[in-house]
């Protein structure tokens, strides 16, 4: 098949790590042909440009400035960044024709893009649903319910969810959210396709072990717990302060590698202080965070208390690949507490519930052979429910059955 790609994550290159590369170089190994479309952002002093290599096509468009910039900013630059990605398309793949158009939530505004090119070019849609949006602004209080913007957005995500031939969800909680408050939805075309990478399952030496500890100042003779990703208002981070502040346990360290906008409050508990239990560091780069991540021993998940919309982070993936128990401390609605529950490879608390999140980290260290069960059981999971391989096929046999049926 011929792929077209469309997203706000910039692939710099196809042998980057992570859930949109890992997906486009798993097609483009089974011999489809992709081609990618994503943003250089304006602060980038790289130009726009197209790379063309066997099997891929890496076409890059100019588009403002739409992470880590000011509201205003972003806000216009997701309103043009479909026109702007359109504009690309025409002036550099005229004549192209594909197959299947690939797409992800972030952002819905890429609704107009996808239906022109779906039209012209008679392409099954695929949307990858990563967040619903906007109903996570509303629970985040970032938009009102019911105001002029959420009625614009709601009605776009309508269009969205429409034009769209297959919706593939991260979890069966998601699947149940769009059909219970999107009825509109087709159920048929709604099924679980889950964040997924190619997995890479090694083993650390206890000398290696220590030498990556040393070399970030981390003690030895503790457990770490590390929470990698977003520091921002969506993944709760008052919380994790006040888990840092009353769960101080003589045999844990904490490591918190990351940045986003509550970053600095984090900084500045720390600061004020002067926790020797804690180590914070500003985000790290792929290889270098997942070097680190093989030196730690449970994983960490948060999410805001006040989501109504069930969450699913991609960062659990990394923590499963290392073989890192997972403790999540999340809201009630994302169901990765469970499924990590029922496979034994972590525990889930309420976020806030601090308690709860004590007694559940001293049961994941309470026993060698049975952290070293969860251990195994996490790389299991990956495998079996995580692996790219999986999401390709998924997607695959999803446009030959609706292929197959319209030749019947």
């Amino acid at each position: 098949m011929k792929i077209l790609f469309l997203s706000l994550v910039k692939v710099n290159s196809l042998s980057d790590r992570g859930i949109y590369t890992d997906l486009l170089r798993e097609f483009v190994s089974q011999g489809h042909h992709v081609t990618a479309v994503t943003p250089v952002e304006r602060r980038d002093s790289n130009s726009a440009k197209i790379e063309v290599e066997k099997g891929f096509t890496n076409l890059h468009v100019r588009t403002l400035n739409i992470q880590k910039t000011n509201f205003i900013e972003k806000g216009l630059g997701m309103l043009l960044i479909g026109r702007q990605f359109l504009r690309a398309i025409n002036s550099n793949l005229s004549g192209e024709k594909f197959d299947v158009i690939l797409y992800s939530t972030p952002p819905i505004t890429l609704y107009s893009t996808v239906r022109k090119l779906k039209h012209s070019m008679n392409s099954h849609t695929y949307l990858l649903l990563k967040d619903i949006f906007p109903q996570n602004a509303i629970d985040m209080k970032m938009m009102k319910k019911d105001g002029i913007l959420h009625k614009y957005f709601k009605s776009i995500e309508r269009k969205l969810y429409n034009i769209s031939d297959h919706i593939g969800c991260m979890s069966p909680a998601n699947v149940n959210f769009i059909k219970e408050y999107h009825k509109y939805v087709s159920t048929d075309k709604i099924h679980v396709n889950p964040n997924s990478i190619e997995p890479i399952i090694q083993t650390i030496s206890s000398k290696d072990r220590e030498l990556i500890r040393a070399d970030y100042e981390l003690p030895l003779d503790k457990s770490i717990l590390v929470y990698g990703g977003n520091l921002g208002i969506p993944q709760g981070i008052d919380f994790l302060i006040e888990i840092l502040e009353n769960v101080k346990l003589e045999n844990v360290h904490y490591l918190i590698v990351g940045s986003g906008s509550e970053y600095q409050k984090l900084k500045n508990w720390c600061d004020q202080n002067k926790s020797d239990h804690v180590t914070l560091l500003k985000f790290l780069p792929k290889e270098k965070y997942d070097k680190l991540l093989s030196s730690c021993d449970i994983g960490l998940i948060l999410l805001n208390k006040n989501f109504l919309i069930p969450n699913f982070p991609s960062r659990l993936l990394s923590y499963l690949e290392m073989g890192l128990p997972v403790l999540s401390a999340t809201d009630p609605n994302t169901d990765i507490g469970d499924i990590l529950e029922y496979n034994k490879c972590g525990k889930k608390v309420l976020a806030g519930d601090v308690i709860s999140f004590k007694t559940a980290l001293n049961e994941l260290l309470s026993s060698s052979s049975k952290y070293q069960e969860y251990s195994n059981n996490a790389k299991k999971l990956l495998l079996q429910d995580y692996d790219v391989v999986n999401s390709v096929q998924i997607i695959v046999d999803r446009v030959e059955q609706v292929k197959f049926n319209q030749n019947v």
